[in-house]
């Protein structure tokens, strides 16, 4: 049995087993985008913690440049908080106990543990 060719744009070739897709994949990808709730992770200020802290801290486990990890320092410092990241739950918790696992700030004898950090949803 011989096939002939078929001419490019005389339509899909079906075959019985395969299922017709109803969707196109990149719509399916960002329909899914939207619906997957994000969170914001963010660093609380203490008194217990320097500005090169917190600068090594961002620099070391988001890999803030400098730039980007001293306004956070100062964010921190000026209004209590600052968001870190947004991103799913699982990263958030992930990054959240990365803060809080780095430890204490070796420059300040007073400093006893890490800083802290939550988390809270990004909302719309």
């Amino acid at each position: 049995m011989t096939s002939e060719p078929r001419p490019v744009g005389s339509g899909p070739l079906r075959s019985e087993g395969m299922p017709r897709p109803g969707i196109a994949p990149d719509t399916e990808i960002r329909q899914r985008d939207r619906t997957v709730p994000q969170y914001r992770v963010v660093l609380l200020d203490d008194n217990d913690h320097t500005y090169d802290y917190v600068i090594e801290m961002l620099q070391k486990l988001f890999y803030f440049s400098l730039d980007q990890a001293y306004q956070h320092a100062e964010e921190v410092d000026r209004s209590g908080r600052t968001v870190i990241i947004t991103c799913e739950l699982r990263e958030a918790e992930f990054a959240r106990d990365q803060i809080h696992g780095y430890g204490r700030d070796p420059r300040l004898a007073r400093s006893r543990g890490s800083m802290s950090a939550v988390i809270e949803p990004a909302g719309c």
